[in-house]
């Protein structure tokens, strides 16, 4: 964004007024005299927001976004003894009281590098559990929440930003995109109360709920295929989230906006949804929960769409792409 100060002004260095300090602030941002560091600090001062946005990139590397940069922090936990990607992100969620100061200091010393020279990963990229809500917000053609229902999609289905969904070679009546919200489990959940759900909250980030519709065999044909779950790119932890459950969602197909909807009108909210969840299965730290979707606005997906989400606050957005050999058109 342009300066609204002129070159002469910007040549010259000005005395502080202390009774106008953010127009002060902006004025030495415009000196290009303020890093990123102090740039978070104003944010706070202003009560701007900002997101600890943790990332998988390249080569699964762990940083943490600011900005238009990702700071590189994986030498902060290099000690861990993990194996793989996944790994390493269930012990850093398991141990965060420890975790998060050793990241923070990494940030405090540590260089960025622009956002658009990296390649962005999953943040979980084999969740242990990818549990997904079914029929999970208040619609005009569901005015009333329905019992629950959800189920377990295949983690092997999960791909990044970037990434192109294949639509298989099935016989389904259609394809569908669900934005949505999930949630990553940040200590093991059974039997939750709705008081106590959010303690066992980690984080958040962007999901797609790739669906095939019409196909037999319920959801695992309707919903398990490669490619049919792009997460991420960045997880956002939950102290960073006042309130999961105001949140704007936003799907755009081709540059059209689809979806628009707040995560407000979710039938159950999280800390319900979670003790619903939990009466019947244990969720261990790194699993996935995706809150489900608001399908008023559900449109056919086809070869060669270009599919964009964003969840407010949570950018950058989760951007994929669609392949059908077929070339089936609906």
């Amino acid at each position: 964004m342009a300066s609204q100060y002129s070159t002469c002004e910007r040549n010259r260095k000005p005395s502080i007024q202390i009774f106008n300090p953010r127009e002060n602030v902006l004025y030495w941002l415009s000196l290009n005299e303020i890093d990123s560091q102090k740039r978070i600090f104003i944010n706070i001062i202003f009560q701007e927001e900002t997101f600890m946005k943790l990332v998988l990139y390249n080569d699964f590397q762990l940083g943490v976004l600011q900005g238009d940069t990702v700071v590189p922090v994986g030498d902060s936990v290099a000690d861990l003894g993990h194996h793989n990607a996944q790994e390493m992100m269930q012990m850093i969620i398991t141990d965060w009281d420890a975790m998060q100061s050793r990241i923070e200091s990494a940030i405090e010393g540590g260089n960025g590098v622009a956002l658009d020279t990296v390649t962005l990963q999953s943040p979980l990229p084999r969740p242990g559990q990818l549990m997904c809500a079914a029929g999970n917000y208040i619609e005009p053609s569901h005015p009333e929440r329905e019992l629950f229902n959800g189920f377990l999609k295949a983690n092997t289905s999960v791909m990044p930003t970037g990434s192109t969904v294949e639509l298989p070679d099935a016989e389904a009546s259609v394809f569908h995109f669900e934005p949505e919200l999930a949630l990553v489990i940040g200590k093991r959940a059974s039997h939750l109360s709705q008081a106590d759900a959010l303690d066992h909250v980690f984080g958040y980030t962007q999901f797609i709920d790739v669906s095939a519709r019409g196909l037999p065999g319920g959801f695992f044909l309707g919903k398990s295929w490669h490619t049919f779950a792009p997460l991420g790119p960045a997880l956002v932890t939950a102290d960073e989230v006042s309130n999961p459950n105001d949140l704007s969602v936003k799907l755009w197909v081709n540059n059209a906006l689809k979806h628009d909807f707040s995560t407000g009108d979710m039938a159950r909210h999280i800390p319900e949804l979670l003790e619903e969840i939990t009466s019947v299965i244990t969720l261990e730290p790194g699993d996935v929960v995706a809150t489900g979707t608001h399908h008023e606005a559900l449109s056919p997906i086809q070869d060669g769409f270009v599919v964009r989400l964003e969840v407010e606050g949570f950018g950058p957005h989760l951007e994929v792409s669609v392949h059908d050999s077929l070339k089936r058109r609906w």
